[in-house]
């Protein structure tokens, strides 16, 4: 615990130092959220509605941190280290790879929960955000959303042999989840055949969980997206863990 305990403060300050996460995992979702505030206000999700348009787009929105830090930045901090020696150094000591990875998830889970905090309070101070559903049933469907994505940027940073392949992966699986699979550009905007096209990626099953369980909707309608994201974490964590480079 104490190892642990010094690595997270080292890591955190390293992190805080710059402004990636900042702007990507803080900034970019609250400027989201008030852009789509200030075009659709409390114009319903659609005719006759009983939510508003914001309120049902809450749960995307509360992604896009996630998405940010499991799997863009998560992949290419655990892969620079790799790049500079510093895992090679670390083979040498009692520290696991586990439990290098686990740090980073720590931290960008950090970033996702005050995101998530500002995002909800930003919502309900200046758009008139009402959250409509279980709140167990939302915190638990973000947890396993967080869980899937960060397992994919542990799969990446954990077997990319350079931070330039990293960042190349990364960047393929994480722009076009952020467009496309409702966390920036809303779902219900998009469409038909862009809609078929979201309904592969990853992201976008998360996204259709965390509405459900915002809006109160029957969650037996996302038992698929949650079996989907429970593969996901099940088997890039494992291939994470068993292929781990430490150079």
């Amino acid at each position: 615990m104490k190892t642990f305990r010094t690595m997270l403060k080292t890591e955190l300050k390293l992190s805080l130092r710059g402004m990636d996460m900042f702007i990507f995992a803080i900034c970019v979702p609250v400027v989201v959220l008030v852009i789509l505030g200030i075009i659709y206000g409390e114009k319903p999700a659609y005719p006759g509605a009983d939510y508003t348009f914001l309120e049902q787009s809450f749960g995307a929105i509360a992604t896009i941190s996630i998405c940010a830090g499991g799997v863009m930045g998560l992949p290419l901090v655990v892969s620079d280290y790799r790049s500079k020696k510093i895992l090679k150094r670390y083979q040498v000591t009692p520290v696991s790879p586990a439990m290098i990875l686990f740090v980073q998830v720590v931290i960008y889970t950090l970033y996702a929960v005050v995101s998530f905090l500002l995002l909800y309070l930003t919502g309900a101070l200046f758009f008139g955000y009402r959250f409509n559903g279980s709140v167990l049933h939302f915190l638990g469907g973000y947890l396993l959303v967080l869980v899937s994505m960060f397992s994919i940027g542990m799969m990446v940073g954990g077997i990319a042999p350079n931070t330039k392949i990293a960042g190349v992966i990364a960047s393929i699986l994480y722009f076009p989840m952020l467009i496309f699979s409702g966390a920036t550009l809303p779902y219900e905007v998009m469409p038909a055949a862009m809609q078929k096209a979201a309904n592969i990626l990853p992201l976008a099953q998360g996204i259709k969980l965390l509405k459900a369980a915002s809006l109160g909707q029957d969650t037996e309608n996302v038992t698929v997206s949650v079996l989907i994201m429970i593969v996901i974490a099940i088997l890039c964590t494992g291939i994470a863990f068993r292929y781990f480079k430490w150079e």
